[in-house]
């Protein structure tokens, strides 16, 4: 098939023919080999050729699987015509729902997805000799379980599988790695398994200039899908000057369909839409209709230029002719998942080095080009050299079904290159289980049920397998069909041009049957066409039940309960309206928004399909959703309805118990009533409970603190300090953390806040004393300190209670006596407590009352500074006692 190396056309000057013979003998002798070949060397469109014409007339097909479908045509169709016939005849291409194919074929391109399906319905890939893998270095996530299956199904099954990966920036040590250990070879000196053979082919460098093009004003870095428009003007000023400076076409990427949009609208304005400027503007992006996309593709007209406006399509695998200048606007959108949220979608980043460098070489593929960089050297220098793998990033559900019906859902003992994240396998295996697609929810262990096999069948994500599968039996199966097309296919749903219904799915949905953007509607049509194909495929015990409901249902309530059944999770009520945006709660409890004049606006529950939240915004955006009602968000989510008994303390400080039954879907309360009458052991258990966390929200404050009690309680503290265990902490956060153990009785009856003002808290404190330590409490720490009383004995006076004094017990390491100075006269010191470590500090008060003196050192005072008290206070308080020896009134 190869064409003969003179043909002109026949890239007979493309450099990987030097390297066929070796590739040939590489896969030949091993099995496995890995091509690192640059851009415009022919990997992608001579090698299937070449390996086609290795095999023999009885020989299967050469496969190769490129990550777009753009790609996959692109591919196909330069192959065909290097071989003189029409795509179809020995050179075929074949994507989700579409192919070109016939007997006579020998090369089939393939998207990547494809690809993996084929090998999930039938491991030995029947009919099939040769595996390409090309672009392995952009580490999709597709990719990189195709090439894991890939070669467990060569180990077990099918040795004689050829496996070949290509890429122009491969981590070339790692992937021969990977693709040698499969074959079982070892190294000569036991250093374990032999790489994979490297086959390089070298391109002649045209050469390439490098143009540092950042804003001249500062640009607010993306967020989520957002773009500051900011950089969207500077991409543009950007291309009309590239335009003006240089020769030939200008390929510009940007991260999104969207930003595509705007820089060409941008351009279109100042170069003129008609044309009159000799300058064709066109778009190239995912989203497109395979018409649009090949016009971007077709060279220029005589005497015309042309301006490409791309997503990362044009990255890689194909070739847009007449290039020779980039505008790169350095940002690259990628798959996120907030786990914490449930809430999927994509995100712009800043591009990988290697990505730059494979943007910049689409400028110099056929000639010398220039790439204008809209950011500086120092912040290239900054990148990340390699993307990061999308196994880091993305959902995990389809891949983890994938590998659960081919071993282990969590991939251990498969050539993957990378393993698959804990955490993120654990969500994902949460979610299959949760849809019954997984009969467990052990990663190690859980298998797909007969359910989950039916959704791997057919060829979509496993919450849009599920929703086509339910919504069949509930909205019928041709709506069910189509709303999961409209939302299983990018670009069908969204955006504010012919076609799209901005982030109403129902709205999109008619504007596809209107064939208002007949591009979109044709390959919304040809998806709808797949899916009621595969259902009717489905074994009779697979098949959905008939609908019941359909007749009744409007666009709305269809679409809102399919998307339903996909993400339950994120059902969504309205709570709130604002100029920002109305606001809804999910049953998985995440808080989202509408845009402000979002077409959805009023709707009183809406099923998202798409939403996605910057790290500033404590709100997630709605991007795609359907309105619908409470009885639609019944029918969708019937595992997430609860009804419950509720008791909890609500209001914080200022708060109360509230007990009621509450019926919920997820985290949104549809309806509540109080519980009323007598309590039983449960309820009241729940009481308690609600109060304890209560307390722990306003504190020990809500309890009355009577003067015995707070006196208990400083003694308890000063125990505490000097003594240590077993004595127990009475601080806040200890009296809260054991509220159940002191205050369980007292809080037995309580219902609400009010109770607790009747709390018995001095006896309750008691349940906390240690036995039989407890015993000592009076001794160790006195309320009372027994009096010699000298000055009264003196003066023959004796009043009530003349015999003891109070101890103050507020600072527990420092107890206070305070006391007139006559009733201590005859002690040699200051008394001590809890068994001698801490000295009473005494207050010596006047007769008045007032203070005299504060010592720690009793002794000390009556042989200094009582002679002088003596000699101030004896005329002025002359009928008390002022012996000229304190000590001698014994």
């Amino acid at each position: 098939m190869l064409p003969p190396a003179g043909r002109p056309g026949s890239g007979a000057d493309l450099p990987v023919r030097e390297v066929l013979d070796d590739l040939a003998g590489a896969l030949a002798d091993r099995g496995t080999a890995l091509l690192v070949a640059p851009p415009g060397t022919g990997k992608t469109t001579l090698v299937p050729l070449a390996l086609a014409d290795a095999l023999p007339a009885s020989a299967g097909r050469v496969v190769v699987a490129e990550p777009r479908r753009v790609a996959v045509r692109a591919a196909a169709r330069r192959m065909a015509s290097l071989v003189g016939e029409p795509v179809g005849q020995r050179v075929g291409w074949s994507v989700r729902g579409e192919r070109r194919t016939s007997a006579a074929t020998r090369v089939e391109v393939v998207t990547t997805g494809l690809l993996l399906r084929r090998l999930q319905r039938d491991p030995e890939l029947p009919g099939v000799d040769v595996v390409v893998l090309d672009e392995v270095h952009e580490r999709h996530l597709d990719a990189d379980l195709a090439l894991a299956l890939l070669l467990d199904a060569r180990a077990a099954l099918r040795p004689d599988l050829r496996v070949l990966a290509a890429s122009a920036t491969p981590d070339t040590a790692r992937l021969a790695a990977v693709l040698g250990a499969a074959d079982g070879q070892e190294d000569g000196d036991g250093g374990g398994a032999r790489p994979a053979p490297v086959v390089v082919a070298t391109a002649p460098v045209h050469p390439l200039e490098v143009v540092w093009a950042p804003p001249t004003r500062p640009v607010r870095p993306p967020e989520g899908t957002r773009t500051d428009p900011a950089l969207l003007d500077h991409v543009a000023a950007t291309t009309r000057r590239a335009l003006a400076e240089r020769a030939g076409d200008v390929l510009v990427f940007v991260p999104g369909a969207a930003e595509v949009g705007g820089v060409r609208s941008r351009l279109e304005r100042s170069l003129g839409s008609d044309g009159g400027s000799g300058v064709d503007v066109l778009a190239l992006s995912g989203r497109q209709s395979t018409d649009q996309q090949d016009a971007a593709l077709r060279p220029s007209e005589p005497g015309r230029r042309r301006v490409v406006v791309s997503t990362a399509v044009a990255e890689s695998s194909l070739t847009v002719p007449g290039v020779r200048t980039v505008v790169d606007a350095g940002l690259s959108r990628v798959p996120r998942t907030d786990h914490a949220r449930g809430l999927g979608g994509l995100a712009t980043t800043r591009v990988s080095r290697a990505a730059a460098e494979q943007r910049a070489g689409r400028a110099a593929r056929e000639a010398p080009g220039t790439v204008y960089r809209c950011w500086s050297a120092l912040e290239h220098e900054r990148l990340a050299p390699q993307p990061l793998p999308e196994v880091a990033t993305a959902d995990l559900t389809g891949a983890v079904l994938a590998l659960a019906a081919w071993s282990r859902a969590d991939g251990a003992g498969l050539p993957l290159l990378d393993p698959l994240p804990a955490g993120a396998t654990a969500a994902a295996v949460g979610v299959l289980h949760d849809l019954a697609l997984l009969d467990g929810d052990d990663p190690s262990t859980a298998r797909p049920t007969p359910r989950g096999r039916a959704v791997a069948s057919l060829g979509l994500e496993p919450r849009w397998g599920r929703a086509l599968l339910d919504g069949a039996a509930l909205v019928g199966e041709r709506t069910a069909a189509e709303v999961v097309a409209l939302l299983s296919e990018d670009g069908l749903v969204g955006g504010g041009g012919p076609g799209g219904g901005g982030d109403d799915i129902a709205a999109s949905w008619r504007a596809l049957r209107r064939d208002d953007d007949p591009g979109r509607s044709a390959r919304w049509r040809a998806e709808v066409r797949r899916l009621s194909g595969a259902l009717g495929d489905l074994p009779a015990g697979q098949r959905p039940a008939a609908a019941t409901r359909a007749a009744r249902l409007t666009d709305d309530a269809a679409a809102g309960l399919v998307v339903g059944l996909a993400h339950p999770e994120r059902l969504a009520r309205a709570r709130s309206a604002g100029s920002s945006g109305e606001s809804y709660l999910t049953a998985g409890g995440t808080a989202v928004r509408l845009a402000p004049g979002s077409g959805l606006r009023g709707a009183p529950w809406l099923a998202v399909a798409v939403a996605d939240r910057s790290g500033s915004d404590p709100e997630a955006r709605v991007r795609a959703a359907a309105a619908l009602d409470e009885d639609g968000a019944r029918a969708a989510a019937p595992q997430l309805l609860v009804d419950v008994e509720e008791v909890a303390w609500q209001g914080g400080a200022t708060g109360d118990v509230v007990a009621r039954r509450v019926e919920r879907l997820g985290a949104v309360e549809l309806s509540s009533r109080p519980l009323t009458g007598a309590l039983d052991d449960r309820e009241r258990a729940l009481v308690a409970d609600a109060l304890a966390d209560g307390l722990g929200q306003a504190g020990l404050a809500l309890l009355p603190w009577p003067e015995g009690a707070v006196r208990l309680r400083r003694r308890l503290a000063a125990c505490r300090e000097a003594l240590g265990d077993p004595w127990p902490a009475v601080d806040d956060d200890a009296l809260l953390a054991r509220s159940a153990e002191w205050l369980g009785p007292e809080l037995a009856g309580a219902r609400r806040r009010a109770d607790l003002a009747r709390v018995d808290t001095t006896s309750a404190l008691r349940r906390l004393l240690p036995w039989p330590d407890a015993t000592r409490l009076d001794q160790l720490a006195p309320e009372r300190l027994r009096l010699p009383d000298g000055g009264a004995r003196v003066l023959g006076q004796r009043g009530p209670d003349q015999s003891s004094a109070p101890l103050d017990w507020s600072d527990p390491a420092a107890p206070v006596l305070a006391v007139r100075l006559q009733r201590v006269l005859g002690w040699t010191g200051a008394p001590r407590v809890l068994d001698g470590r801490v000295a009473v500090v005494i207050h010596l008060l006047s007769p008045a009352g007032r203070p005299l003196a504060v010592t720690a050192d009793l002794a000390g005072f009556w042989r200094g500074a009582y002679r002088e008290v003596r000699a101030q206070m004896r005329g002025r308080y002359p009928k008390h006692a002022w012996p000229e020896d304190p000590l001698s009134t014994r």
